[in-house]
């Protein structure tokens, strides 16, 4: 059986202010044309089909038509909601889309219910996982703790204990949205630690003979059976170096995977350049950029005059200036930045604590709260936009 495997849509999301919905309409004629010109059995997204809980119209109407034009085509689609997207929204008229080949997973009950899809070789149990998030499933999942790996390890019990009651030589197909030991993130995709803790090893996805997962906007192979996808266009210039790509995977008779990276349209290239602005605007070996989306990164020691203008002038879509003046070790400011590099918010919280108490930083008692805090936004923020609250039977 042949799937075609795409996640983070984002529709409706811009890059740095410029509207992306026409290169996302570009794409989303690619999946299709991809979809017939390959004869794919069916197209798997894992997650983040919007940007934000309550999209807008324009992104609606365009998810609107690509499930109208996979339907007409004849291509069963199995859909999961992601962290940017509203599950409860994503899922309204979910049993009646069904019936057109379009199976939207939203709901963390139905993690062991699978859409049976069949080849000549026999039945595939496709599961769709949707986002989970620990303080609002753990309850739900009976998982033994509130984190990432326990709910995501209850949910694959569901699928495996129904696995075990289909026929001998049933293959599976996991859909998931989760940030798993091994990926590459990027500056684009939003935040989901909890309790200071994100990813999840790829070892739970044990038992299944694929795992397509999003939420990573980076295409990657965790191993033969478990990748992402990644975005189909860059949302960040820290995707610069990204081919964005979807897969093609062919499923054997055994449950062997052949997979073939499909390339995305590019609407623009996305380019990072760093120097000092008089270099920038002399070096021959950028013109290669001048129709690219530019970040520029100056390290000119004093501030340069006018430098948007005179960068536009050769790059004209630049979209980012950032300022980074060459600075000796010793200066402090060179400092300050190299301890920030790299360090998520709950480290950099600890890093004030110290900062305030002479060098003393939290004990563990007081991390807990500082996890807890950190924890409470993200729950408060996940309600706001839409999704139960832990109020109503579920802890936090």
């Amino acid at each position: 059986m042949r799937f075609l495997h795409t996640s983070d849509w984002h529709l409706g999301r811009s890059f740095h202010r410029v509207g992306l919905l026409d290169a996302q309409a570009v794409f989303l004629d690619h999946l299709v044309a991809t979809a017939r010109e390959h004869d794919v059995d069916a197209v798997l997204v894992a997650g983040d089909v919007y940007d934000r809980a309550v999209p807008p119209l324009v992104a609606v109407e365009l998810f609107d038509d690509v499930l109208h034009r996979l339907a007409e085509a004849g291509v069963p689609t199995v859909m999961i909601s992601g962290n940017h997207d509203s599950a409860r929204r994503l899922g309204v008229g979910a049993g009646l889309i069904e019936r057109a080949g379009i199976h939207l997973r939203t709901d963390p009950e139905g993690c062991g219910t699978p859409v049976t899809l069949t080849d000549d070789h026999g039945d595939i149990a496709v599961y769709g996982l949707p986002y989970l998030e620990p303080a609002l499933v753990r309850d739900q999942l009976r998982a033994p703790s509130g984190g990432h790996e326990a709910v995501l390890a209850a949910a694959m019990e569901r699928v495996r204990s129904d696995l075990a009651r289909r026929a001998p030589g049933t293959r599976s197909v996991v859909l998931a949205h989760a940030f798993v030991v091994g990926g590459e993130p990027s500056d684009s995709e939003r935040d989901i630690t909890v309790g200071g803790v994100a990813a999840v090893p790829a070892g739970v996805f044990g038992g299944v003979d694929y795992a397509a997962l999003g939420h990573l906007h980076g295409c990657q192979t965790i191993n033969e059976r478990v990748r992402y996808s990644g975005s189909p266009l860059a949302y960040s210039f820290s995707e610069a170096g990204h081919r964005k790509t979807m897969w093609l995977v062919d499923l054997g008779p055994a449950g062997e995977v052949a997979a073939e990276r499909i390339d995305c349209p590019v609407p623009r290239p996305v380019a990072r350049i760093r120097g000092r602005l008089e270099e920038l605007l002399a070096d021959p070996a950028l013109e290669r950029h001048a129709a690219s989306w530019v970040e520029a990164t100056l390290t000119d020691p004093v501030r340069p005059a006018d430098p948007m203008a005179r960068l536009t002038a050769r790059f004209p879509h630049t979209l980012s200036l950032v300022f980074a003046p060459e600075r000796t070790d010793e200066d402090p400011l060179a400092s300050y930045a190299q301890r920030l590099r790299d360090r998520d918010d709950h480290q950099i919280a600890e890093d004030f604590v110290a900062h305030v108490r002479g060098g003393a930083g939290p004990d563990e008692r007081e991390r807990a709260v500082l996890r807890g805090a950190f924890d409470e936004v993200r729950v408060a923020t996940a309600v706001r936009d839409g999704e139960p609250s832990p109020a109503k039977g579920v802890s936090g």
